[in-house]
């Protein structure tokens, strides 16, 4: 049965940006999106490399390593190298703390 943690606080992801996250082992990220806030796996599906320093705009991520883009929202790998999607997990807001669902 999957479970709401409580991940962080809606202060601690700019605009437009991503904190990595753990939990049990799995490595997240949080980002923070003009859409609302999002959580997918942290690790670019092209060649493990982790999202963390990639750039956010608008919904989308761009993996640091070699340009592959996801939707955020989605999870979608929407360019090359990148054809694998990321895993997401549904995310809600309760006052100003961050819930992910495992």
């Amino acid at each position: 049965m999957s479970s709401w943690i409580d991940a962080c606080a809606t202060t601690e992801i700019d605009e437009e940006d991503l904190i990595s996250w753990e939990h049990e082992g799995q490595k997240i990220a949080i980002y923070n999106t003009e859409e609302g806030f999002f959580a997918t796996s942290l690790m670019c599906t092209h060649e493990e490399q982790s999202l963390e320093d990639g750039m956010v705009i608008d919904c989308v991520i761009e993996c640091p390593l070699h340009g592959g883009r996801f939707d955020i929202c989605t999870g979608k790998a929407v360019s090359a190298p990148a054809t694998v999607d990321l895993v997401t997990y549904p995310v809600k807001v309760e006052g100003d703390r961050i819930f992910v669902q495992i």
